[in-house]
């Protein structure tokens, strides 16, 4: 007698539709651990994909991802001039929310410079990268676009020309590469009205002040006029060349920070990550346990369901260790074939999720260990209840 398989002859719907619902929630464990694994991936994919040896931010400031950072544009020429730096180049990144694809969609911008400059996108999936200094685009496939698309950004119409797969930002919004002086025009674009307002006011400043005409005239456009800035200044350092010494001359001489690749994933994996990173690793945890909990119940049930069969079989005179065997192999048979079934469910599933779910084998195998495992123990006291039965239990005493 094999009470794993007896039980599945004589009720297949019942054990079919255990097996699913303890599957459901072992899915969503593998979900948590690819959330998990996730949520780190994304929030590192943008510097890990970056392709340089230093980002020089604003002093004082943990840019260009954990907070703002603005500097002049012309800065990267001063950093150019740095002894040991080979490259430099401007760089501008923020998150906005526009009209695309006929809903509204949250996105992150790269600007670049196109011409040399670092920073740029990747590896594509389709079309080419941006080659044309204005009214090109360069999209992640999580927009929805496709190359040769048109898209509404300010007041002008951007050509889709390349597609990316997985360029996301620490939020895990995908990204749209763009040249540098068209994502300053996006980001900075003002509407009339408040050109308007503002030049109103640059107006009024000027009359307080009792200026002749001639005067208000000259100096109020350049009262308008603001400074162009930039996130960051991208780096590569020259082969051989101290990257600690790049970085004492940048923060000495420059009064502004840099960072090395190293130490801007740190500034992530310490900053914006670090809190959502242990909310996750909780319920991570919490959902193993409450798994384990709910396999050992169910476990002990099951065994309870054939403690008048188990009864028999020591009424004829079967040994102890066949039962243990019996209850051990009904454990385990449950716990595998659930979290076979939550595997190929989130396996089935796992592009279509809305975040990034990475699903390393290490994750995947620590899992079905210490559920295996809770599943053995869960048996043992299915196991001491059987082993405590009478056999009369079989003759209805």
């Amino acid at each position: 007698m094999d009470l794993a398989f007896k039980d599945f002859q004589r009720h297949p719907g019942k054990f079919a539709a255990t097996t699913v619902g303890v599957g459901l929630l072992i899915a969503i464990v593998l979900t948590m651990n690819g959330i998990y694994r996730g949520n780190i991936h994304d929030g590192v994919w943008l510097i890990d994909h970056t392709d340089c040896d230093l980002w020089v931010v604003e002093r004082g400031r943990g840019g260009p991802f954990n907070e703002p950072s603005r500097i002049p544009q012309e800065t990267w020429k001063r950093i150019a001039a740095v002894p040991g730096v080979l490259r430099a180049s401007p760089y501008i990144v923020y998150t906005v929310q526009r009209e695309l694809g006929g809903r509204s969609q949250q996105f992150t911008v790269v600007g670049y410079d196109l011409f040399g400059g670092l920073g740029g996108p990747g590896q594509l999936e389709a079309g080419r990268a941006l080659e044309s200094p204005r009214f090109e685009m360069v999209a992640d496939r999580k927009l929805g676009l496709a190359v040769g698309d048109l898209v509404r950004l300010a007041v002008h119409d951007f050509t889709v020309v390349g597609v990316t797969r997985g360029a996301v930002d620490s939020g895990g919004n995908p990204l749209v590469y763009l040249s540098l002086p068209d994502a300053q025009e996006v980001l900075y674009q003002e509407d009339n009205r408040a050109l308007e307002l503002k030049r109103s006011a640059s107006l009024r400043a000027l009359e307080a002040a009792s200026l002749p005409s001639t005067d208000t005239e000259r100096l109020l456009p350049l009262l308008d006029s603001g400074a162009v800035t930039v996130s960051a200044v991208l780096a590569r350092v020259e082969p051989g060349a101290d990257l600690a010494e790049v970085q004492r001359h940048v923060t000495r001489w420059l009064y502004l920070d840099s960072y090395t690749t190293e130490q801007e994933r740190d500034l992530m994996l310490r900053g914006r990550l670090l809190r959502m990173s242990a909310i996750l690793g909780l319920f991570r945890a919490l959902l193993l346990v409450v798994s384990i909990v709910v396999i050992s119940l169910l476990v002990y049930i099951l065994t309870m369901e054939k403690i008048r069969s188990i009864a028999t079989l020591k009424l004829i005179g079967a040994p102890n260790r066949i039962i243990v065997r019996l209850i051990l192999e009904q454990s385990l048979f449950l716990t595998v074939a659930s979290f076979v079934a939550g595997y190929a469910l989130i396996s089935v599933t796992q592009e279509r999720f809305p975040r990034t779910l990475v699903l390393l084998s290490s994750d995947t195998g620590t899992t079905f260990l210490v559920l295996l495992a809770g599943g053995i123990v869960a048996s043992l006291a299915g196991i001491v209840h059987s082993l405590r039965t009478p056999p009369s239990v079989a003759l209805g005493g």
